[in-house]
């Protein structure tokens, strides 16, 4: 149980990140087209950010790994979201009105919008491995499977957001239903490392 609910919660953030950095296109578009200068900044900024995060998650989750840390991950993602879906707009204003030539400017937009969640986002892959590591014998197999699942994530919230999601509904929209995820992720992760706390106290108490 415990491992399928690491393996859910690196699903849905594989499935997160996909949807938020091709929202970015949709994001940009108004400002500086949908040129390949455009997704190139966008493409650009995410890949920086999640190699970053990859390499911040797993020096974090050397010490002292739990699902509290892990946890505050998801929530940290979530609450970086907020400045996109409140200031998205104004921030690509500002942008568009002192940076016009599209491969400066979207570069510059993509690094304020999406640079910092995307860093955290990255986080949780490397810490998610962590988590479910038993022994250093199985390591490889256990991260393959768990890329596998989460990579599983990101070609699903590729296909459904390109093909469905920006049909049925408005950007802000998909990005509080990404923000919802990320949050309910958290706080199931956080309730599971009180719960298995409060177990070994139980335990304790009977022996």
């Amino acid at each position: 149980m415990y491992r399928a609910h690491i393996l859910f919660l690196a699903f849905c953030s594989g499935f997160s990140i996909m949807t938020v950095e091709l929202l970015g296109g949709r994001i940009m578009a108004p400002f500086f087209g949908g040129s390949i200068y455009v997704w190139g900044s966008i493409i650009t900024i995410f890949m920086l950010a999640l190699s970053i995060g990859y390499l911040l998650g797993g020096r974090w989750s050397i010490r002292s790994p739990n699902n509290l840390k892990y946890g505050s991950l998801f929530l940290g993602s979530a609450l970086l979201l907020l400045p996109m879906i409140f200031f998205g707009e104004a921030i690509m204003e500002w942008i568009f009105e002192h940076f016009s030539d599209p491969r400066y400017g979207s570069l510059l937009g993509a690094s304020g919008l999406f640079f910092l969640p995307t860093v955290v986002m990255g986080m949780i892959a490397p810490y998610s491995v962590r988590l479910l590591v038993i022994n250093a014998e199985s390591s490889g197999q256990t991260a393959g499977f768990l890329y596998f699942v989460s990579t599983i994530g990101s070609a699903l919230g590729t296909i459904m957001t390109s093909f469905y999601l920006v049909l049925w509904f408005e950007i802000n929209t998909i990005l509080w239903f990404i923000f919802a995820t990320y949050l309910c992720c958290g706080l199931s992760a956080i309730a599971r490392h009180y719960l298995a706390g409060n177990r070994l106290i139980l335990e304790g108490n009977h022996a």
